[in-house]
């Protein structure tokens, strides 16, 4: 014989006058439970320090909280409030800093994000909730692959720039030929002439030209190409050049 819930005192809460599967809390509690479930794999599933439990416990108690907010008063506004800075401080606590980097932002970002799907589906609103968690899912991970992408190619560029400091030593009466040579020598190369500057040497006839280029790349035969050049000047005494991290100062 079936059971008619509406009979059965099994399926009644204490006194309450509706049945427990006939009550709008059982379906949005247990929409919340398994979308929190589901944003939980996934991080699971990638090692992450809030996995399966702390997102689906997240996700149900913040629709647990906005769905006693509308049992007992209409206006959920302070109840989602409250969740949302509760949930504040318990991301809060999965941030750590090691040394220079901070670790655990998108970790505190998803359980925050969890509290938000847990919050509409207490509200009722499902089809919200289901949307949060699709999108949430496909934010961690069709995501990742473009921003380990958009590291990469930013940490290759910062690793090629690389800085040149070029000294040479030349004759005093040719100071502003070393200076033009100097110049005409860099901008015939892939290189960018950030700084020179040229001083004489006191109580001799001697002056040092000192320039700072950036290249793009980091190759050492394009300096040494350069330095040939200017050695074939008879009145340049010496030239050498070194990778510096410094302006001229």
């Amino acid at each position: 014989m079936p059971i008619n819930p509406l009979t059965n005192p099994w399926l009644h809460w204490w006194s309450d006058s509706v049945s427990l599967i006939y009550q709008p809390s059982f379906p949005r509690l247990l929409v919340a439970l398994v979308l929190g479930a589901c944003i939980g794999a996934e991080r699971q599933w990638r090692q992450r320090a809030a996995g399966l439990r702390t997102n689906t416990l997240v996700c149900f108690g913040a629709a647990a909280f906005v769905d006693l907010g509308l049992t007992i008063a209409p206006g959920t506004t302070q109840v989602i409030a409250y969740v949302v800075s509760g949930v504040g401080f318990l991301g809060a606590g999965a941030i750590m800093k090691d040394g220079g980097n901070v670790r655990g932002l998108n970790t505190a970002a998803t359980l925050w994000c969890s509290a938000a799907v847990g919050a509409c589906a207490g509200a009722g609103e499902m089809f919200d909730a289901v949307f949060v968690t699709v999108l949430l899912i496909a934010i961690n991970s069709v995501l990742r692959p473009l921003s380990r992408y958009i590291d990469q190619r930013s940490l290759a560029m910062l690793d090629t720039h690389t800085l040149y400091r070029l000294r040479l030593l030349c004759d005093s009466e040719h100071q502003t030929e070393a200076e033009y040579q100097v110049t005409r020598a860099i901008a015939a190369r892939l290189l960018v002439l950030s700084k020179i500057r040229a001083e004489k040497v006191e109580e001799t006839d001697t002056s040092i030209v000192q320039a700072v280029l950036e290249s793009p790349t980091r190759d050492p035969n394009v300096l040494k190409a350069l330095v040939e050049d200017l050695r074939a000047f008879p009145w340049i005494r010496s030239v050498e050049w070194t990778e510096t991290a410094e302006e001229i100062e």
